[in-house]
């Protein structure tokens, strides 16, 4: 009798806590309320919910609404849920419904904001197209400029070597602008540099008394006229190593910094970043750019995420470098990671200095900065301070040399990332994907006008069989390689900066603004590859997809709502949309 009595009391029990689990569960999912006491209501309440289709870039799912309460998603999926989180005078409702897509803020893997923006406002622009004259016209306007304002350096980018070589300008033609000045210039691509001769003699490339100096540097050319003296032409790690001897600090000061810090969110808000990995951190041969951002992340100034990277150049000491790039881990703060190490292993395919395999028609091979025994030691050292190597390699053979550094030298977890990468071999595909190895494609310029492949093929300016065969990106899907997207700005080459219009180059291949069909069509991706690539990846590669990246709960409410749906618009339109606002951990940084 006694063990019944027991036995009716434990069912009891266990039917009263299914009961309770059963409420609990069914609240969770319908987001219910205590009706006797709307409490439960207040303290669970958003302080945002948008209706709309969203992209939540979590394995290409889709919801129709999400809430946001202080600065993070509470909730992620159907609008019938999102209602629970919604208390009359409290909450702000964003009906996004047949607008557009909602989706994740984007990244940017790999840009030069601050060289673009320091142009702006310390040095000259100029065009693709400018001729000799007009390259020299804007020099002379730029010299009366910096005597007025009593400049020490005068500094500009933006030239193509294509439209100087007829009438290439030497250091003399500078000198006769300016002698008293350095005066530095470099080329649209960022690989190549012209100087006047008081620069160069700064350096060591001309002697004092005009006989020349250095001839020769590690990873760099210093091109020499027929009596053997330096042009004012400088290549690769040379262009650097010439820019070292800069009066930097005058030349890019803290101050600017900041200025330029502040423009550079206002446009990357306005075409949706809110991730943005730096190519070079120490440009100006200074740390002004990490502690701007730091200054402006701890007064609650700065919207968007960075990575800084340090850059190490190979004529520099390896150690006493890397103890520099780990120093500069003390400018991190909130939103600010300086957790990278920047290399550059070779130059560029199509200007002949990339390391390939086979060599170019003429026999020749493209220059290398490091060994591959050195980047397998500086992965190892800088892996073991907590450094990732972030490495500029174009040529399939460069890869291949790099990769076999980054698996006997670097740790898996530190996600070693392959940068712009124009050619892969197939087995480097997959060792890539076993050790974790990251790649920021130059999907940008997978792209040519008609009669281009023709031309490269014509001059030789490839490995025959690479002509139409440029950054491969859907591979990297294929392989499992975790692949974001980046614009390399200001190295644009014409190709375009913000997210989308790079978006309907990775989806079609083609420019819109350009005559061209579309190029290497097997490496085309899906327009959910192209989103992923530009948000969760992103933020895989900057080790914050736990924080960013995706619209999920406990994350960062960092999205965007576009002017249409990149999803379903017409291929051949994606490139014209544009975020109609912005949000950053909750608010509004950006509306149109």
């Amino acid at each position: 009798m006694k063990q019944a009595k027991i036995k009716n009391m434990m069912k009891k029990m266990l039917s009263n806590v299914a009961l309770a689990s059963t409420v609990v569960s069914t609240c969770m999912l319908a987001g219910c309320k205590d009706d006797k006491n709307n409490s439960n209501t207040v303290n669970n309440s958003a302080d945002l919910v948008v209706y709309g289709k969203i992209f939540t870039a979590e394995n290409n799912q889709m919801a129709e609404a999400l809430a946001v309460k202080d600065g993070k998603y509470v909730y992620v999926g159907d609008k019938k849920g999102a209602e629970a989180y919604i208390l009359a005078g409290k909450t702000e409702v964003v009906d996004y419904s047949g607008k557009g897509l909602v989706m994740p803020g984007c990244g940017n893997g790999h840009s030069h904001y601050m060289l673009g923006y320091a142009l702006k406002s310390i040095g000259t622009m100029f065009d693709l197209q400018d001729d000799t004259e007009l390259f020299l016209k804007k020099i002379k306007e730029a010299v009366k400029k910096a005597r007025a304002e009593g400049a020490t350096s005068i500094f500009g980018q933006g030239w193509r070597l294509q439209s100087l070589e007829a009438n290439m300008p030497t250091r003399q033609d500078l000198d006769d602008i300016c002698s008293d000045i350095p005066i530095y210039m470099l080329d649209e691509e960022c690989h190549k540099a012209l100087a006047n001769t008081i620069l160069m003699k700064k350096a060591g490339i001309i002697n004092e008394d005009g006989s020349a100096g250095k001839t020769t540097l590690r990873g760099g050319e210093i091109v020499t006229d027929a009596n053997g003296m330096p042009t004012g032409l400088v290549k690769e790690q040379a262009q650097t190593y010439l820019r070292s001897f800069l009066d930097n600090d005058n030349l890019y000061t803290l101050d600017i910094a900041t200025a330029n810090l502040a423009e550079i969110e206002k446009y990357m808000l306005s075409v949706g970043y809110t991730m943005y990995h730096g190519g070079w951190g120490n440009y100006f041969v200074n740390t002004n750019y990490y502690q701007a951002a730091q200054q402006m992340d701890k007064a609650g100034n700065l919207h968007f995420v960075m990575g800084l990277p340090y850059e190490i150049e190979s004529w520099m000491d390896m150690d006493e470098a890397l103890s520099r790039a780990v120093d500069a881990k003390k400018f991190a703060s909130t939103r600010v990671i300086p957790r990278w190490i920047k290399l550059l292993f070779d130059g560029g395919v199509e200007a002949g200095t990339a390391i390939v395999d086979p060599l170019y028609p003429d026999g020749h091979q493209g220059i290398a900065n490091w060994t591959e025994q050195e980047v397998t030691e500086l992965t190892r050292k800088a892996n073991a301070q907590g450094l990732t190597i972030h490495i500029h390699v174009m040529g399939n053979k460069g890869v291949t040399q790099v990769v076999n550094a980054f698996v006997n030298g670097g740790k898996d977890e530190m996600r070693n990332t392959l940068v712009h990468v124009r050619n892969v071999d197939e087995a480097d595909y997959k060792r890539m994907a076993q050790h974790n190895i990251y790649v920021t494609s130059g999907v940008t310029w997978h792209h040519f006008p008609t009669g281009a492949v023709e031309y490269i093929r014509e001059h030789g300016m490839t490995p025959v069989g690479y002509e139409d065969k440029a950054y491969p990106f859907k591979s990297y899907f294929d392989y499992g390689i975790p692949a974001t997207i980046h614009s390399d700005y200001p190295a644009l080459s014409g190709s375009p900066d913000d997210p989308f219009g790079i978006m309907e180059i990775a989806v079609t291949g083609v420019l819109w603004s350009e005559n061209g069909t579309p190029l290497w069509t097997e490496e085309l991706v899906s327009r959910e590859q192209a989103l992923t690539a530009l948000t969760i990846n992103c933020a895989k590669q900057m080790f914050i997809e736990d924080e960013r990246g995706s619209i999920k709960t406990g994350k960062f409410a960092d999205f965007l709502l576009l002017n249409q749906d990149v999803l379903t618009c017409p291929v051949n339109q994606i490139h014209n949309t544009k975020p109609t606002a912005t949000y950053f951990e909750g608010k509004k940084v950006f509306s149109m």
